[in-house]
């Protein structure tokens, strides 16, 4: 019901969809240049799934979706075994309501599947260092977690569950459990086998290949956007303490617990309850690691909320008798309901918050009021689930209110939206105004306005300064000025461009859009003014994660 929107969305799908095309698998391109920031297990999938259903609408969420289905199992299956049914539902629950699960569930990024693999690692070690000897399901946890650190290269932070076991067994040494065996050497050739779904076919292509572009590709991406990304990061700086604010925020109904949680995890941790000891561990031993790296994001700890959901769901029975925890639950309800309905009341109305966002997005004054009463649908529906459910059943009110809340945005807020988050509005509008016989071209562009050119229009680099955009943009346009144009951001046109004859096209993301007829530009200017325009490189640069 929507198409990519970024930031990351779109350049996952650029690089899928060229795979697809050309057949070339291996390095991941957005437009014409390599794209080395991610490796390409992601688009991989992205692209095998677009074999199989052939609509990227489909395909490019599909994954997310099924990673998530998977980790509500894991999770599900996890407190299963460590405690009863009763308690796993208690444990499916608490992660399907938290925010942060939910709006990555319904995001096309890696960060989903690398939380499938990294739940799936946890899975296997916990059957085998708490319900084992499962020599089996150790290999597959340190398969899936090799094949999350081709995935994401923070895939391999399962394994530090190992920590808090190996502490644990030396303070217990006559607990039951897997001892010393030569089959603990299973970790390492499992392991190498997840990290060679790419590794592999890559070392091979670097063997055979002496191309410096691959080289700088592989150089780029196994040391720069690992190692130094995590010691040195070069953006989104964020000081020690900032993933406490993503937990109280974004972790939100869950994290409004931890008054009540944290003492009784402490209690628990003392008993030496070996469950609450690596489940707990490993996620401290995470969120210690991530903040340690000067640069953050809040998607970085997701990772953790599986665990964090199966160590609390025992507790949660008890505290949802408190009358203090039904409150708290209950007032997270009412004023998200609350919230919604103000912001829908002023969408609606034309006033308020939404107009002055809608205005900075150039969104059409005639969807406000769409959007608006979707939210108003949304707070009267959860008001009325409070009221029938009242204090006594909290629980179950966040629950169906987090059900309603999805419903809400994936039916009728995204939808709504879509032409002006995805670009699709003003790359529709650039075709109706060029005509279809004509080529286009693009400057400083970005992934969501080249997605949405079909065929595919011509760039000239993504990273490379915009002056040498304009040098081959320019040599493009003299070969068939008459029939080519060029799409261009508002603030890096060329001098040399005849400004009478520049179009105002429209705005998206925030970015104002010109179009620029071939004519209209002088090929022999812009060789002369080279670098006029290269101030406006830093803030063109847009890496993501």
């Amino acid at each position: 019901m929507r198409s990519p929107t970024p930031p990351d969305e779109p350049r996952f799908v650029l690089a899928a969809r060229h795979m697809v095309e050309t057949g070339q698998w291996l390095l991941p391109h957005r437009g014409s240049e390599l794209y080395a920031e991610k490796p390409p297990t992601f688009m991989w999938i992205q692209a095998g799934t677009y074999k199989l259903l052939g609509s990227w609408n489909l395909s490019f969420l599909l994954p997310s979706l099924l990673a998530a289905l998977l980790t509500l199992w894991l999770t599900w299956d996890m407190a299963r075994r460590l405690w009863n049914p009763r308690v796993a539902r208690y444990a499916v629950l608490a992660l399907f309501v938290t925010l942060q699960f939910g709006l990555m569930a319904k995001r096309a990024q890696i960060d989903m599947v690398l939380v499938g693999m990294t739940t799936l690692a946890l899975w296997g070690l916990v059957r085998h260092l708490l319900l084992g000897p499962s020599w089996g399901a150790l290999a597959l946890a340190a398969f899936a977690a090799g094949v999350g650190t081709v995935t994401k290269g923070v895939g391999f932070l399962p394994l530090l569950m190992l920590v808090p076991w190996v502490i644990w067994r030396w303070r217990h040494p006559q607990a039951a459990g897997p001892g010393r065996s030569w089959k603990w050497w299973l970790l390492l050739p499992a392991f190498l086998a997840g990290t060679a779904v790419w590794l592999a076919p890559l070392g091979i292509a670097l063997l055979q290949n002496p191309d410096p572009a691959l080289q700088s590709y592989a150089k780029e991406l196994l040391f720069k956007q690992t190692g130094t990304r995590y010691a040195n990061a070069w953006h989104h700086h964020q000081p020690f303490w900032y993933y406490l604010q993503v937990m109280f925020t974004l972790w939100v109904p869950g994290s409004l617990l931890f008054p009540w949680l944290v003492p009784a995890w402490w209690r628990r941790c003392r008993r030496a309850d070996p469950r609450y000891l690596l489940l707990l561990g490993w996620a401290l031993l995470v969120l210690v690691f991530f903040s340690a790296s000067p640069g953050k994001r809040e998607v970085y700890i997701l990772p953790m909320l599986p665990a964090l959901a199966v160590a609390a769901a025992p507790l949660l029975p008890g505290l949802l008798r408190r009358t203090g925890v039904r409150w708290v639950l209950m007032l997270y309800a009412l004023l998200l309901s609350l919230a919604t309905l103000v912001v829908g009341y002023g969408a609606v109305h034309g006033d308020g918050w939404a107009q002055r966002n809608a205005v900075k997005r150039a969104i059409d004054p005639w969807v406000l009021p769409q959007v608006g009463w979707w939210l108003i649908g949304f707070a009267v529906a959860t008001l009325l689930v409070i009221a029938v459910l009242r204090l006594r059943r909290a629980g179950l009110a966040v629950v169906l209110t987090t059900v309603l809340l999805w419903c809400m945005y994936g039916l009728g807020a995204m939808p709504a939206l879509d032409p002006y988050s995805s670009a699709s509005r003003v790359m529709d509008q650039v075709r109706e105004r060029i005509g279809p016989d004509a080529e286009l071209g693009m400057v400083a562009w970005r992934e969501q306005n080249l997605l949405q050119t079909w065929p595919q229009a011509t760039d000239f680099g993504f990273k490379r300064p915009v002056a040498g955009q304009w040098e081959d943009a320019a040599r493009w346009v003299a070969q068939a000025p008459e029939r080519r144009w060029l799409f261009v951001l508002d603030k890096v046109m060329s001098p040399c461009a005849d400004r009478s004859q520049v179009i105002d096209i429209g705005s998206a993301n925030r970015n104002n859009w010109q179009l620029l007829p071939g004519t209209a530009l002088q090929a022999d200017c812009v060789a002369r003014t080279h670098g006029v325009v290269d101030d406006a490189d830093a803030a063109l640069q847009d890496d993501g994660d």
